[in-house]
């Protein structure tokens, strides 16, 4: 047989099949979009930071307000308490949280990359923590070009130093969620760094540690899958940030008082600030690119260039596609934003979350498993009758101590032969050995499907459990 031979072409020695990505320096921005970020940046953490030292009073003294015990199989949200059983909980928020990120960026775009995403608010930290110790944009480039010297090991190593503070506290708070941050505290101060509580803290300090401060945009250009899939959620009305090249077309540089149209100028001056401003590194001018994470620092910058050169703001701003295309009015953007697509997003979503709200407020703070006893499916017990045992686990959802009575029904002469009333103190789940006989030849043979009500003394909690009741042949 004949071969075909394809020739494997040598790559000239000027290329490369890999190009390392080169080193972003973003430059430090002022503004409407920076400020909006800060206050993302303070309004997160203070909520991340800060839930896991508020404290809930209960019956038994206090404990921390939001807590995801896994051991013990309970979370705790202030005054609620939830079981595995109550994993439908999480389900809804999972599905609120999806259709709120399609919501926003149907309207918006990346607008949680680029003010809330914790990738984005944990290198806007690091980045801050980088100028102060290193210096704005040129300092830096300055520094990292320079060789190794007294002043450059000293920046280097605070800079860093003040990193892995940040990130070990960040660590330990993301830990404190699922293990109680007293504990915790006193796992480093014991000193048992085999702990897995310890392990884990270490894990996300180092995540948070390379992430915010290495990995940056890389992270948002080729790790997050919301970059990919964006485009989907995206169409023509979507507002994003955009260059508005009709304007600012051709770009060359002036003087402040040049009469830039009689030059045939735009008002771009090329002064390529939204490109050294970018936490990606990418030119807006270029068009909708899947790396814009929507921060719009360069709407910030270009419109401070707009302010010196006596322009008006809006070369680089929130816009649509279709708005540039057709030269819309405000009026008629928002009216295309809020088009048939968005108000079914919306609805959708305040239904959910009604629904997830009501459900949460309306909620039994009881919860009942019945098992039958295996070992024993039926059997015969002295005054003629006929016995089957089961085993409930009664969950007490709140924080104070419940006393429950049993009953069942579903047969006639049905009744319990052992004792009917449990107590399980707060937040605490019980294994009870329940007893239920009838006459013996009441039912004729084969499973009769019976009912356990279980009821608080004290409160309005009751549920209602199936089983089934077996007479043997």
């Amino acid at each position: 047989m004949n071969q075909k031979v394809i020739p494997i072409l040598p790559v000239p020695a000027s290329e490369s099949l890999y190009t390392s990505e080169k080193k972003v320096y973003p430059r430090a921005t002022t503004g409407t979009f920076a400020r909006w970020r800060w206050i993302f940046v303070w309004l997160t953490q203070a909520v991340f930071y800060g839930l896991p030292w508020l404290s809930w009073a209960n019956e038994a003294g206090s404990r921390q307000a939001v807590l995801f015990d896994l051991a013990a199989r309970r979370f705790y949200l202030f005054g609620a308490v939830l079981y595995p059983q109550d994993f439908i909980y999480l389900t809804g928020l999972l599905v609120v949280s999806a259709l709120s990120l399609f919501l926003f960026t149907a309207v918006a775009g990346r607008l949680w990359c680029g003010f809330s995403c914790p990738q984005t608010v944990y290198t806007e930290i690091f980045l801050w923590i980088e100028r102060k110790v290193e210096g704005e944009r040129q300092q830096r480039l300055k520094l990292d070009a320079g060789a190794l010297s007294l002043e450059k090991l000293v920046k280097k190593s605070f800079k860093h130093l003040l990193w892995v503070g940040v990130a070990m506290w960040t660590g330990f708070t993301f830990v404190g969620y699922f293990t109680p941050l007293r504990e915790l505290g006193m796992e480093f101060l014991q000193t048992r760094m085999g702990s897995w509580e310890v392990f884990w803290v270490f894990f996300y300090a180092g995540a948070t540690y390379g992430n915010a401060g290495f990995l940056r945009e890389q992270v948002c250009k080729y790790m997050c899958p919301y970059a990919r899939f964006q485009g989907a959620m995206f169409d023509r009305d979507t507002l994003i940030v955009s260059y508005d090249s009709a304007r600012g077309e051709p770009r060359g540089t002036r003087g402040r008082n040049d009469d830039f149209a009689a030059k045939g100028l735009g008002s771009c001056i090329d002064c390529n600030l939204c490109v050294q401003v970018c936490p990606t590194g990418i030119d807006i001018r270029k068009g909708l690119q899947y790396e814009c994470i929507g921060c719009a620092a360069c709407v910030d910058v270009c419109d401070g260039v707009m302010d010196k050169m006596h322009y008006p703001h809006g070369l680089i701003r929130f816009t649509t596609q279709n708005a540039l295309a057709r030269g819309e009015s405000r009026r008629e953007i928002v009216r295309r934003v809020l088009r048939p697509r968005i108000l079914v997003y919306a609805a959708v979503l305040v239904a959910l979350c009604i629904a997830l709200a009501a459900s949460l407020v309306l909620r039994t703070p009881l919860k009942v498993d019945v098992v039958r006893d295996r070992a024993a499916l039926a059997r015969l017990v002295p005054g003629g009758k006929l016995e089957n045992v089961y085993r409930l686990q009664v969950m007490n959802a709140t924080e104070q101590t419940q006393h429950y009575r049993i009953t069942a029904d579903g047969l006639p002469g049905l009744s319990l032969a052992s004792d009917p009333e449990v107590t399980v103190g707060p937040a605490e789940s019980r294994w009870v050995a329940v007893r239920v006989q009838i006459a013996d030849g009441s039912a004729s043979a084969g499973s009769h499907p019976i009912h356990f009500d279980i009821g608080a003394r004290d409160a309005d909690a009751h549920v209602r459990e199936k089983s089934v009741f077996l007479v043997p042949r």
